[in-house]
């Protein structure tokens, strides 16, 4: 089971794709993921173009084999961002946030595969007649941006695989052997999993961030922004602010105004948890400890393995 399309397309030995997390996914975390051999990604989008570079230059010295970047395509300088993944060479693209009929090509004419993040079976069928090599379909328990739907990965992923005839990641409220194997169940040939690497010492996120996420609860995290782009953040003042904001009928550029600049950086990478946006999904709830990307890849794999052969085991 773990042989399939995925693993196949993408030259990996494990389902297993590491999400490309603004402020918590450079080149330390990608490596660390694909050397265990699921797929690292770099998260392109907190990195300035030179950084960018420098991280994939980084990843590629660190392991042998596959990684890829994740792009944002509302990147204010996205046409310089694909100039240099295909300078670099970097094998495979997720990209998120945008059109995929407008990158997509260029991309693949370079032979790099590209994956497409959605969060409806609608736009997974457009991610298709783009000529996407495959799509990740995201449910709402996901952290960061989301959609708008608010489709659970329970119900999505069956809805998606119905429709679909490229290869199906699942992402949102995986982070161990038993959600993979339900996602994996549902319809999806792989998973993506985002929240459970932050809390791992590869990623580049803050250590105050990565133990607010090991000390999160069920309900600690809140969809909100719903004005300007859905996004998924675990319960602070500043979560707070925004919260009463929206309950008090706050206008579009009221929020704007709230948010400001720079404030998942001030947050996830700075440290600061009270003024700061922290973006984490619903899982974190059920994750206990800081552990090394490596040993989390292995874990996760061995009782796959394990649930796959008696998936009614407790």
């Amino acid at each position: 089971m773990t042989n399939n399309k995925i693993t196949q397309l993408l030259g990996i030995e494990y389902p297993i794709i590491q999400a490309g997390m603004i402020w918590a996914s450079g080149w330390r975390l990608a490596s660390a993921v694909s050397n265990a051999g699921g797929l690292g990604l770099i998260g392109a989008g907190s990195m300035y173009p030179d950084i960018l570079r420098e991280h994939i230059q980084k990843c590629k010295a660190a392991t042998a084999k596959p990684f890829g970047v994740n792009v944002p395509l509302l990147y204010p300088n996205i046409e310089e961002i694909i100039n240099i993944i295909i300078e670099e060479k970097v094998p495979i693209v997720f990209t998120s946030a945008g059109n995929p009929k407008t990158w997509t090509a260029t991309l693949k004419e370079k032979g790099i595969k590209v994956v497409h993040v959605v969060s409806s079976a609608k736009f997974a069928l457009k991610c298709q007649d783009a000529g996407c090599d495959a799509v990740v379909a995201e449910g709402f328990e996901a952290g960061g941006h989301n959609g708008r739907e608010e489709t659970t990965t329970m119900c999505l992923i069956p809805s998606v695989r119905k429709q679909l005839n490229i290869p199906l990641i699942a992402a949102g409220g995986i982070y161990d052997a038993r959600t993979m194997l339900a996602a994996m169940v549902l319809g999806a040939d792989a998973v993506q999993i985002g929240s459970r690497f932050v809390a791992t010492p590869e990623a580049s996120s803050h250590l105050a961030f990565k133990e607010a996420v090991v000390q999160a609860k069920e309900g600690d995290t809140q969809l909100s922004i719903k004005k300007l782009t859905p996004v998924r953040l675990l319960n602070n003042p500043f979560a707070q602010q925004i919260q009463n904001a929206e309950k008090n009928g706050a206008s579009t550029e009221e929020l704007e105004q709230i948010l400001g600049r720079a404030r998942a950086k001030k947050g996830m990478f700075e440290g600061d948890m009270t003024e700061g946006e922290l973006e984490i999904g619903q899982v974190s709830a059920l994750i206990n400890e800081i552990k090394p990307a490596g040993e989390i890849v292995a874990e996760i794999m061995k009782e796959f393995n394990q649930l796959v052969q008696n998936p009614l085991a407790r």
